[in-house]
């Protein structure tokens, strides 16, 4: 493959929407019909969410869904995979029987300002709820135990004081109410913080309700459904996660031999993490309320940035922490203030070299393994 790796990866949200804008000629090759559309998010800042949405030219049979940055700031990372999927990986599907669905940054907010969530702190992979009541108190009863420790109610201090202090205080909570519980209470998403880590909201926001348009109207349309979600943070820093919803039923172990593909988890306690409000987990509950004849492949593309040992998962917490303290309480001076920002710049759209070529590498095997597997492509390039 001939592409620059350096190329893929954009500098701002803008350069990001501008290039993606621009993919619509490429992709009207092979889809004549292919149409660009907008969605104006915060309008003041000029923040869309975009997509191309290209059906079938002849046979309505296959649809294709690759979707970036509902974490805005993974947005970075999801563009670059949205861009090798649009210059190697296209051209090779039928565009006779198969449809397209690309999403260009669920959460512009979030990408343009480098942060999770949206601007309403709302972290929307927590925020896709079957039902709205859902987004209740009584899904994550163990946040409320931690939230005087993840969420520090004064400004950053001396960033080094900083550090110590959020460890001392970690060592206490691993011995009561332990490990088990602070990471089932911090990643699984609550509900009654609004300053806090990973609030889900207590309503639908606007980005996960078009968002669930988006997807009905897609998947009605066709027989077999394909889609990837693109995110970083989580996981070996060496080897990209396939995180699957429990709800899929093929085995993990089945699947990473089906997609010769090395690492395929699921979303569960046991294999990575559980998550209420997820946006895989709501279009296979779609699946099977309102289309059960369909079939049905969905996943997230997870890239590991700091990785996955207990040391890594401490700093990823820390930097998370961190950087929320920061957002609604201050710092005390730039330079820590630069501290906190490159920490969470290297948690969630690392700028190595090396990072960026790996993560590329298994984006190809993964785009290779699913697609042929499925029936997509052919797998013979």
């Amino acid at each position: 493959m001939d592409t620059d790796i350096n190329l893929l990866f954009p500098n701002s949200y803008e350069t990001s929407r501008e290039r993606f804008r621009d993919d619509l000629s490429l992709i009207q090759v092979g889809w004549p019909h292919a149409k660009l559309d907008q969605h104006t998010i915060n309008a003041g800042d000029d923040l869309t969410i975009d997509w191309i949405r290209a059906d079938a030219t002849a046979e309505c049979k296959r649809m294709f869904i690759l979707t970036t940055g509902q974490h805005g700031a993974e947005g970075y990372v999801g563009s670059a995979m949205m861009q090798l999927a649009v210059e190697e990986y296209l051209s090779r599907l039928n565009s006779q029987n198969t449809g397209l669905l690309l999403v260009h940054t669920i959460n512009p907010w979030g990408m343009k300002y480098m942060r999770r969530v949206n601007a309403n702190n709302v972290d929307l992979n927590r925020n896709f709820a079957w039902e709205e009541s859902d987004l209740n108190a009584a899904a994550n009863p163990n946040y409320v135990l931690l939230n005087n420790f993840l969420n520090p109610q004064k400004p950053v201090g001396r960033y080094t004081f900083a550090k110590i202090y959020f460890f001392f205080h970690l060592l206490r909570i691993l011995v009561s109410p332990g490990q088990a519980t602070l990471r089932s209470a911090m990643l699984m998403g609550q509900y009654q913080f609004p300053q806090g880590l990973y609030f889900g909201g207590t309503e639908l926001q606007e980005e996960t309700r078009l968002l669930m348009n988006l997807y009905r109207d897609a998947i009605r349309s066709f027989d077999e459904i394909v889609h990837m979600d693109m995110h970083t943070g989580y996981g070996p820093r060496s080897q990209m996660s396939l995180v699957n919803s429990p709800l899929e039923h093929r085995s993990p172990r089945a699947l990473a031999h089906a997609f010769d593909y090395p690492l395929v988890v699921a979303a569960t306690p046991a294999e990575f993490y559980s998550i209420n409000g997820d946006m895989v987990d709501w279009i296979y509950q779609l699946h099977q309320e309102e289309f059960p004849g369909k079939r049905l492949y969905a996943t997230a593309f997870e890239f590991g940035t700091m990785g996955d040992s207990l040391l890594a998962s401490i700093r990823s917490m820390r930097v998370m922490v961190l950087e929320n303290q920061a957002y609604w309480f201050g710092i005390s001076n730039p330079k820590i203030e630069r501290g906190v920002r490159e920490e969470f710049q290297a948690l969630f759209s690392p700028q190595e070299q090396f990072w960026r070529e790996k993560a590329v590498a298994d984006a190809r095997q993964a785009f290779e393994g699913i697609l042929s597997a499925e029936g997509f492509i052919d797998g013979t390039a």
